[in-house]
């Protein structure tokens, strides 16, 4: 039975099939025919590619574990060379696909991207070994690297730049959202809009606790921007293509409203004198909005927006005057400790606040208990357990990721003492 793109983006649209930034659903598929002259190859960073009469220009490249696989796929689909790539932004799972076609007998593409994209690269390499770390974490990944040489572009532009090859037209234009150096396609030809990251079918990952800034008001101003376009067909770099004008439409003007939603609660707060704390258990996106499949919060989530918009707009403190100039974490667990008793009542305290449905909690005195005793095994148990349970209920890939890692420490702390 042949494979249409069409049926398969509406499964994805009613949510009978799961295709997103979590789970690439046609990964391995190589590059699928979306129209005439544009092929779609679906990955963990989908890779968009134009074909003329005479050469292939690509949108985003893929992530460095697909590269050669990258490379046979569009190579089976035309055997024109490619002569640019268009870097999306400056995550590695978008610039990292251009090695093989760097390496063939022909000149290499011409990388054109945002400007701010070298500042990003150079603060990459300036933070390795963290971005090593949290993507480990992230990605439950223990072997992960961080690279350390990049793909830098040829040709930079600040606000918009249009790219004429052979009859196509790529309308590039910057945007702020999961990343400063953002940029989205135009293809008017084929009323094509290429998204890259503003669009993941899933609520937008603009909340991340462990990256740099992200940008949830300039995000919802794009996203309203693109739906001005009137696009027939959206090619996002994460999850299935969208096609229809009023899909697209929706999809991109609701989650502006989502966004502008948390944005306005969070500022409204802040102007109000509110405390973080208070914001992170107010701020609630819109109701009617919750049953949307691109709206879920499977990867990113709305309370870690709030706080994210807290640091772009407020700073570090967040109200509370006792964190402002803290005690250190494990002088203040051996002050409670001291009051409850001892760093073991602190653990079976957190095992009865798990038991009674109270997971944030048992979380907080699960943490004090081992930065009491930190070399206690059965404390550290105690950690492990709460931590465990706490990744498998959680939704978004943020939270199960980190509560699993401490679940990990916890166990290796433990695995050879008595």
């Amino acid at each position: 039975m042949r494979f249409s793109l069409t049926e398969y983006a509406d499964q994805v649209w009613h949510g009978a099939v799961d295709d997103s930034i979590v789970h690439a659903g046609r990964a391995g598929s190589g590059v699928i025919e979306v129209v005439d002259g544009v092929g779609w190859c679906p990955g963990f960073g989908n890779v968009i590619a134009f074909r003329t009469a005479d050469e292939v220009v690509l949108f985003d490249t893929g992530n460095p574990w697909a590269a050669d696989k990258l490379h046979q796929a569009v190579r089976a689909w035309s055997r024109l060379p490619v002569t640019t790539a268009v870097f999306s932004h400056g995550h590695i799972d978008h610039v990292f696909g251009l090695g093989p076609f760097d390496a063939e007998d022909a000149p290499r593409p011409t990388v054109l991207a945002h400007e701010r994209i070298g500042d990003r690269f150079d603060r990459y390499l300036l933070t390795n070994g963290y971005n090593a770390v949290i993507n480990q974490r992230q990605f439950q990944a223990p072997d992960l690297s961080w690279p350390t040489e990049y793909r830098r572009p040829d040709l930079t532009y600040r606000d918009a730049l249009t790219l004429t090859r052979g009859g196509l037209t790529l309308e590039l234009f910057h945007v702020e959202g999961e990343t400063d150096d953002a940029t989205v396609a135009w293809v008017p030809e084929h009323r094509i809009l290429c998204p890259g990251d503003m669009f993941i079918w899933l609520s937008p990952n603009c909340g991340n606790p462990q990256k740099a800034q992200r940008y949830p008001r300039e995000w919802a101003l794009a996203l309203r921007r693109m739906a001005a376009l009137d696009a027939q067909i959206m090619l996002p770099s994460h999850g299935a293509p969208v096609f229809g004008a009023d899909r697209i439409r929706q999809a991109l003007t609701e989650t502006a409203e989502w966004l502008e939603s948390l944005v306005r609660q969070t500022l409204d707060g802040l102007n109000a004198g509110a405390r973080l704390d208070d914001l992170v258990r107010s701020v609630r996106p819109p109701a009617h909005l919750s049953d949307r499949v691109y709206l879920q919060a499977k990867y990113d989530e709305p309370e870690f927006v709030v706080r994210n918009l807290w640091r772009r707009y407020a700073g570090w403190y967040d109200g509370n005057p006792a964190h402002l100039k803290p005690a250190s974490e494990s002088r203040l667990a051996c002050a409670l400790a001291d009051l409850a008793g001892g760093a073991a009542a602190l653990a079976d305290a957190a095992r009865r606040y798990a038991d009674a449905d109270e997971p944030r909690i048992a979380g907080h005195l699960a943490e004090l208990a081992v930065q009491a005793a930190p070399d206690d095994a059965a404390l550290h148990a105690v950690r492990a357990e709460i931590n465990q349970a706490r990744a498998e209920s959680e939704s978004s890939l943020m939270a199960r990721s980190i509560f699993a890692w401490a679940a990990a420490e916890s166990r290796e702390r433990c695995a050879d003492k008595p």
